[in-house]
């Protein structure tokens, strides 16, 4: 992502990948390691994305954009904003109610994150982008401060009886992506 947004030239396509990470725990450009509560063995990776710490691993879908917000008239709060709603309209075709707060980027349900985003602007393009918990194990998450909030409760889709493999999660979402973004 670091090396396609730097050699990226105002021809190059924007770009949206989809990968689910082995577990590992990563600490955004503001992220304090006080966050990390215990020694897991779980890898810590430094990350230059916004945002402070959280967990990614099998059964959660990340959706990395890489895309040239100059080109799409696009400020980096709508970005986020666009990712938020991209994933509550996601979650609201599988029947759950999603919300993103003003105080904490992300998207909740019942209180809980399940939805967690950072950006990294460069050159006026953002990359990194937006995690899911679709069917995966959250214990994970009880060893740090999610996203830099003590006491955060997280969930996924599965604990809210939705049942579907992480491929199929990626379809709407990026459905939702392609809808806000293209001209």
């Amino acid at each position: 992502m670091q090396q396609y947004t730097a050699e990226r030239t105002p021809d190059c396509p924007d770009q949206i990948w989809i990968v689910e990470h082995t577990p590992v725990y990563t600490l955004g450009l503001n992220g304090k390691r006080e966050h990390l509560l215990g020694n897991t063995g779980i890898p810590i990776v430094d990350s230059d994305r916004g945002g402070q710490v959280t967990y990614h691993g099998p059964g959660q879908l990340v959706v990395y954009l890489l895309a040239d917000l100059r080109r799409l008239n696009l400020g980096p709060r709508q970005m986020v904003s666009i990712l938020e709603n991209a994933a509550i309209a996601t979650l609201s075709q599988y029947g759950i109610s999603a919300a993103a707060r003003p105080d904490a980027p992300g998207v909740y349900v019942a209180g809980r994150k399940i939805a967690s985003l950072g950006l990294r602007i460069k050159r006026g393009c953002c990359y990194h982008g937006i995690s899911i918990n679709n069917a995966m194990d959250l214990g994970p998450f009880r060893d740090i401060n999610p996203c830099g909030y003590p006491g955060m409760q997280v969930t996924q889709l599965a604990d809210l009886g939705v049942n579907i493999s992480t491929q199929e999660l990626a379809v709407p979402l990026v459905h939702q992506l392609l809808k806000a973004i293209e001209p």
